[in-house]
């Protein structure tokens, strides 16, 4: 049966490249915010390779990446210090701010 049958094109491991749009917004999100540091979110079964950015207010943004080298590479390109998730776990102001977002 070919129900299940997936067809993949090129790009990442899910299938699909980093939209530019995806890029031009993290851009602007460090352009736009002071003290931001960048940290890689590594794949799992259900989400791709991801690119958090969290601003010194604790201020965040997501976006899909094509791999960790990318990721790296990005962040580099704007002076901008990179950390892996998996050994530096979540800033503690980006919970914060969640909380007071929630709270407002």
């Amino acid at each position: 049966m070919a129900w299940f049958r997936r067809r993949r094109s090129s790009g990442g491991p899910g299938g699909r490249s980093v939209n530019q749009a995806d890029l031009e917004h993290l851009t602007q999100f460090v352009r736009s915010r002071r003290g931001v540091e960048a940290f890689i979110e590594p794949q799992t079964t259900v989400t791709e390779t991801t690119l958090l950015l969290v601003a010194h207010d604790g201020e965040w943004t997501r976006r899909r990446i094509e791999s960790p080298e990318i990721a790296r590479r990005f962040a580099h390109q704007l002076a901008m210090p990179i950390y892996d998730i998996k050994l530096m776990g979540y800033p503690q102001r980006m919970r914060d701010y969640n909380e007071r977002r929630k709270r407002a």
